[in-house]
């Protein structure tokens, strides 16, 4: 049994750190010297590293507000993963961690989504956006599995 809730709070964990990643790191797009990410547009030129904020579009400011949501509600989630940890009484089901977990992969999801079909066609997808396409899937099982996890002495 402690195996399994070891697993459970490495999977957590780790979908949490490739969600906060994701979203604060600057390589969503690379096109030659210049990335893009949500908050900025990087590049770099003879004087130096240069970065500049980025556009204010809607579609871009949905996929931050998604992505700032999926970064807390994947907190909270293990935030009451804990606390029902604790508390639940035995034989009880984990619904109220699995329902932030699963809301957390959503908001992942369609943000990624909105942002694979709004963004320029031009350059690579960086790698802070695989993250984000890895992070939801590992969110979703998580969610899953405390779904079915039921809390035993």
């Amino acid at each position: 049994m402690l195996a399994i809730l070891i697993g459970i709070v490495i999977l957590h964990v780790t979908s949490l750190i490739l969600l906060i990643i994701s979203t604060s790191v600057n390589a969503w797009r690379v096109v030659g010297d210049r990335t893009t990410d949500l908050w900025y547009n990087c590049w770099t030129s003879n004087e130096g590293y240069h970065c500049v904020g980025a556009s204010d579009a809607d579609w871009l400011q949905a996929v931050q507000a998604l992505m700032v949501l999926a970064v807390i509600f994947c907190f909270l989630s293990f935030f009451f993963f804990c606390f029902q940890l604790f508390t639940l009484e035995k034989g009880g089901r984990f619904f109220f961690t699995a329902a932030f977990q699963v809301l957390a992969s959503l908001f992942v999801m369609c943000g990624a989504i909105i942002y694979t079909v709004m963004s320029p066609e031009d350059g690579d997808y960086g790698y802070a956006y695989v993250l984000a396409w890895v992070a939801f899937p590992l969110t979703l099982l998580s969610g899953l599995i405390y779904i079915i996890l039921r809390k035993r002495e």
